[in-house]
């Protein structure tokens, strides 16, 4: 039998969604080991002058507790 976990991140890209998830899950992926599932929560972006100029994205992270 195993035990999971979920955990909640906040990930940001000037470059993309996709930039973004990639970026948070290998950040998280240094001090959290087992990561089996992500999942999007929720996307924004930061706007400033009419012109999008960040991605964000809130990620929920399912990993096996040792």
């Amino acid at each position: 039998m195993s035990i999971a976990k979920v955990i909640e991140i906040t990930a940001r890209s000037d470059k993309s969604f996709e930039d973004a998830i990639r970026t948070g899950l290998v950040k998280a992926g240094e001090s959290v080991h087992g990561i089996r599932e992500a999942w999007v929560a929720q996307q924004k972006v930061m706007v400033e002058g009419n012109k999008v100029v960040g991605f964000q994205v809130e990620l929920k992270l399912t990993f096996v507790v040792d």
